[in-house]
C-alpha cells in the first residue's frame, strides 16, 4: 500500500490499523531545538479520542501517546520523531457479520477489489482511527508555528447552519460544548439533533470551518503546489470529507469582479478578504479561512441491503460503536492537517534564496 506519507520536508508517515496492536507514526524533518509541551499534544489527542461525550462513539480508548525517538530533555533533536498510540478497547467481534459482505459507501468493497484481501475489523487501515497519528504530528507542527493561530470549529450539522461570520465569534468557546460550535445557542440545537439522529440508528454530516491567523506573506508555490491546493489535498485526505472551499468559495460565483476584488491598503493588507488569505497560490498575510464538508458516517445501526463477495444481495445491520456525526471529533484533525501544511511550506520557504 502506497500513500502513507504526507509532506515534503516536514513529513509524516503513519502506520497501524483500527483493531491492530497500535497506531503511530514517524515525523521527519522537524527542526531541532523546539521546546515541546507534551501535555498540549495529549490535550489535542483527547479532543479527538472516542468516548468523550454522549454524541460520539462510545469506544473507550485512552489514546495516550508514547514517544520513542527525536525528543531529548523536552526538545526536538532534529532526528525522526517516532511515536505510538496503543489500542486497548477493540471489539473485533462487532465486525464479524461483514467479513464476507460490504457496507454501502464504505471502503470495504474497493479495498477488497484492490488488494484481494482486507482487514474487516473496524475498516482496518481505512478507519478514521488512523487520524490520531495526524493529530500528534499536527500538535508538534503547531508548536513549531508558535506565532500562527489555528482554530477550527463546527459551523453546520445537517441543515443547522451557523450564520455568524468567524470574525464575530469567540474561539475560546469552541471547547465549551461537545459539538465544538462557538455559538452556544446553535451548539445546543446541533447536539439535540445529533442525539435524535443517533436514536434512529442513523448518521448525519456537517461542516467544519478553519481559520489560520498571523500567517506570513509568501507561503506556497505558484504552479502545482499552490498553498490552497495543498490545503485541499490535506483536508480531502481525511476520512469522510466530501468537499473543500476557501475564501469566498462557491458563493463567490454570484459576485461581480468589481465586488469580489480585494482592494489594497497602503501597507499591503486588503480591505476585504474574499481571497481567503491566498492569492496566486501564495499566502498574502490575511486570515486563511476555509470550509470542510463531511458526509454522514457510512456505518448505520439499522437494517440495510448490500452484496456479499459473490455479488449476492444480502440483508444485514450495522453493529459496533460508531459516531452518529463525525464533525465534533474531526475538529482537531482539521487543525492538525492545516498545521502540517503550514509547517511544511514554512520549511520549503527557507530553501529559497533570500529567505535563508
Amino acid at each position: 500500500m502506497a500513500g502513507n506519507t504526507f509532506g515534503n520536508i516536514f513529513k509524516l508517515s503513519t502506520f497501524g490499523e483500527s483493531h491492530g496492536a497500535a497506531i503511530g507514526g514517524v515525523l521527519d524533518g522537524c527542526p531541532s531545538g523546539i521546546q515541546l509541551d507534551l501535555e498540549a499534544i495529549q490535550t489535542d489527542l483527547n479532543r479527538r479520542k472516542p468516548g468523550q461525550s454522549a454524541i460520539v462513539t462510545q469506544r473507550k480508548e485512552p489514546d495516550t501517546v508514547e514517544f520513542y525517538s527525536g525528543i531529548f530533555e523536552g526538545k526536538t533533536t532534529g532526528t525522526p520523531i517516532g511515536f505510538a498510540i496503543y489500542n486497548t478497547n477493540q471489539k473485533s467481534k462487532d465486525y464479524s457479520h461483514i467479513k464476507d459482505s460490504y457496507r454501502p459507501s464504505h471502503a470495504d468493497y474497493v479495498y477488497d477489489k484492490k488488494y484481494g484481501f482486507r482487514d474487516y475489523r473496524g475498516g482496518g487501515r481505512s478507519s478514521a482511527r488512523e487520524t490520531a497519528s495526524r493529530v500528534v504530528a499536527g500538535a508538534i507542527a503547531k508548536q513549531f508555528l508558535a506565532d500562527i493561530k489555528i482554530n477550527a470549529f463546527v459551523s453546520q450539522v445537517g441543515t443547522l447552519k451557523m450564520d455568524k461570520p468567524y470574525q464575530e465569534l469567540d474561539f475560546s468557546k469552541i471547547e465549551s460544548n461537545p459539538v465544538r460550535c462557538p455559538d452556544q445557542e446553535m451548539a445546543a440545537k446541533m447536539e439535540e439533533y445529533i442525539k435524535e439522529v443517533r436514536g434512529e440508528g442513523d448518521t448525519i454530516g456537517g461542516i467544519i470551518t478553519c481559520v489560520a491567523q498571523n500567517v506570513p506573506v509568501g507561503l506556497g508555490e505558484p504552479v502545482f503546489d499552490k498553498l490552497h491546493a495543498e490545503l485541499g489535498k490535506a483536508m480531502l485526505s481525511i476520512n469522510a470529507v466530501k468537499g473543500f472551499e476557501y475564501g469566498s468559495g462557491f458563493e463567490g460565483v454570484q459576485m461581480k469582479g468589481s465586488a469580489h476584488n480585494d482592494q489594497f491598503n497602503s501597507d499591503g493588507s486588503t480591505q476585504s478578504n474574499h481571497s481567503g488569505g491566498i492569492q496566486g497560490g501564495i499566502s498574502n498575510g490575511m486570515d486563511i479561512y476555509f470550509n470542510v464538508a463531511f458526509k454522514p458516517v457510512a456505518t448505520i445501526i439499522q437494517p440495510y441491503e448490500t452484496i456479499d463477495k459473490e455479488g449476492n444481495k444480502v440483508q444485514t445491520k450495522g453493529k459496533g460503536r460508531h459516531d452518529p456525526c463525525v464533525v465534533p471529533r474531526a475538529v482537531p484533525i482539521v487543525e492538525a492537517m492545516t498545521a502540517l501544511v503550514l509547517a511544511d511550506y514554512t520549511l520549503l520557504n527557507r530553501t529559497i534564496k533570500g529567505n535563508l
